[in-house]
Protein backbone atom coordinates (compact mmCIF):
# COMPACT_ATOMS: atom_id res chain seq x y z
CA UNK A 1 0.00 0.00 0.00
CA UNK A 2 1.40 3.31 -0.93
CA UNK A 3 1.94 6.24 1.58
CA UNK A 4 -1.36 8.26 0.60
CA UNK A 5 -3.60 4.92 0.40
CA UNK A 6 -2.32 4.36 3.92
CA UNK A 7 -2.94 8.00 5.41
CA UNK A 8 -6.37 7.82 3.31
CA UNK A 9 -7.22 4.15 5.08
CA UNK A 10 -6.82 5.63 8.58
CA UNK A 11 -9.23 6.82 10.81
CA UNK A 12 -8.22 11.03 11.35
CA UNK A 13 -11.87 12.11 12.72
CA UNK A 14 -10.23 15.75 13.65
CA UNK A 15 -8.42 16.30 10.10
CA UNK A 16 -11.95 15.04 8.39
CA UNK A 17 -13.58 17.50 10.89
CA UNK A 18 -11.51 20.31 9.70
CA UNK A 19 -12.31 19.10 5.66
CA UNK A 20 -8.35 18.62 5.22
CA UNK A 21 -8.06 16.79 1.88
CA UNK A 22 -4.37 14.80 1.27
CA UNK A 23 -3.09 15.38 -1.72
CA UNK A 24 0.76 13.57 -1.68
CA UNK A 25 1.82 11.80 1.68
CA UNK A 26 5.31 9.95 1.84
CA UNK A 27 7.73 9.45 4.24
CA UNK A 28 9.79 13.02 2.87
CA UNK A 29 6.52 15.08 2.00
CA UNK A 30 3.17 15.57 2.85
CA UNK A 31 1.11 17.73 1.03
CA UNK A 32 -3.36 18.75 1.82
CA UNK A 33 -5.54 21.46 0.97
CA UNK A 34 -8.26 22.53 3.16
CA UNK A 35 -10.95 25.25 2.00
CA UNK A 36 -11.08 28.14 4.94
CA UNK A 37 -14.82 27.86 6.04
CA UNK A 38 -16.74 30.12 8.01
CA UNK A 39 -16.79 27.88 10.95
CA UNK A 40 -12.85 27.49 11.08
CA UNK A 41 -12.73 31.47 10.91
CA UNK A 42 -11.98 34.65 13.44
CA UNK A 43 -13.29 37.97 13.09
CA UNK A 44 -13.26 39.60 10.36
CA UNK A 45 -13.68 36.05 9.01
CA UNK A 46 -10.28 35.18 8.36
CA UNK A 47 -8.68 31.57 9.34
CA UNK A 48 -8.21 31.41 12.83
CA UNK A 49 -5.20 30.78 14.07
CA UNK A 50 -5.77 27.50 15.96
CA UNK A 51 -7.38 26.10 12.54
CA UNK A 52 -3.75 27.00 11.04
CA UNK A 53 -1.73 25.16 13.89
CA UNK A 54 -4.10 22.07 13.65
CA UNK A 55 -3.71 21.86 10.30
CA UNK A 56 -0.29 21.69 10.50
CA UNK A 57 0.53 19.95 13.26
CA UNK A 58 -1.82 16.84 11.19
CA UNK A 59 0.46 16.98 8.55
CA UNK A 60 3.63 17.12 10.73
CA UNK A 61 2.08 13.87 12.81
CA UNK A 62 1.06 12.23 9.23
CA UNK A 63 4.74 12.50 8.42
CA UNK A 64 6.01 11.05 11.13
CA UNK A 65 3.46 8.37 10.89
CA UNK A 66 4.99 7.51 7.90
CA UNK A 67 8.43 7.36 8.95
CA UNK A 68 7.95 5.05 12.11
CA UNK A 69 8.88 1.95 12.94
CA UNK A 70 6.42 -1.14 13.21
CA UNK A 71 4.22 -0.67 16.23
CA UNK A 72 5.57 2.65 17.38
CA UNK A 73 3.28 5.69 18.19
CA UNK A 74 4.39 9.56 17.99
CA UNK A 75 2.81 13.01 19.66
CA UNK A 76 3.68 16.08 19.40
CA UNK A 77 5.53 17.61 22.05
CA UNK A 78 6.81 21.26 20.65
CA UNK A 79 5.47 23.44 17.80
CA UNK A 80 5.94 26.82 17.14
CA UNK A 81 4.26 28.98 14.23
CA UNK A 82 4.84 32.21 12.45
CA UNK A 83 1.59 34.15 10.88
CA UNK A 84 2.24 35.87 7.84
CA UNK A 85 -0.41 36.89 6.39
CA UNK A 86 -4.50 36.04 6.98
CA UNK A 87 -6.73 33.73 4.36
CA UNK A 88 -10.35 34.68 3.58
CA UNK A 89 -13.01 32.46 4.06
CA UNK A 90 -13.53 30.87 0.93
CA UNK A 91 -9.85 30.40 0.68
CA UNK A 92 -8.49 27.39 -0.57
CA UNK A 93 -5.02 26.78 1.51
CA UNK A 94 -2.10 24.28 0.91
CA UNK A 95 0.28 22.91 3.14
CA UNK A 96 3.25 21.19 2.71
CA UNK A 97 5.49 19.21 5.29
CA UNK A 98 8.66 18.61 4.99
CA UNK A 99 11.20 17.06 7.74
CA UNK A 100 14.19 19.07 9.28
CA UNK A 101 15.06 15.75 11.04
CA UNK A 102 14.11 12.48 11.40
CA UNK A 103 15.60 10.63 14.32
CA UNK A 104 15.21 7.45 16.35
CA UNK A 105 13.54 9.66 19.21
CA UNK A 106 12.55 12.72 17.74
CA UNK A 107 11.42 13.93 14.33
CA UNK A 108 11.16 17.78 13.58
CA UNK A 109 8.81 18.61 10.69
CA UNK A 110 8.74 22.22 8.68
CA UNK A 111 5.07 23.43 7.38
CA UNK A 112 4.37 25.63 4.56
CA UNK A 113 0.79 27.17 4.62
CA UNK A 114 0.26 28.73 1.44
CA UNK A 115 -3.06 30.33 -0.46
CA UNK A 116 -4.16 29.26 -3.97
CA UNK A 117 -2.02 32.35 -5.18
CA UNK A 118 1.41 30.85 -3.54
CA UNK A 119 0.99 33.45 -0.91
CA UNK A 120 2.66 32.51 2.52
CA UNK A 121 0.18 32.41 5.56
CA UNK A 122 2.04 30.37 7.84
CA UNK A 123 4.70 28.72 8.84
CA UNK A 124 5.26 25.33 11.45
CA UNK A 125 7.73 24.00 12.80
CA UNK A 126 6.93 20.68 15.53
CA UNK A 127 8.80 18.16 17.20
CA UNK A 128 7.24 15.23 17.16
CA UNK A 129 8.15 11.90 20.05
CA UNK A 130 8.22 9.00 18.74
CA UNK A 131 6.99 6.59 21.54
Amino acid sequence: MDALAKIKSQMLPFAELLGIEFTHAAPDRVIAEMTVRDDLCTRPAVLHGGAIMAFADTLGGVGTFLNLPEGAGTTTIESKTNFIAAAPVGTRVTAEATPLHRGRRTMVWQTRITTAEGRLVALVTQTQLVL
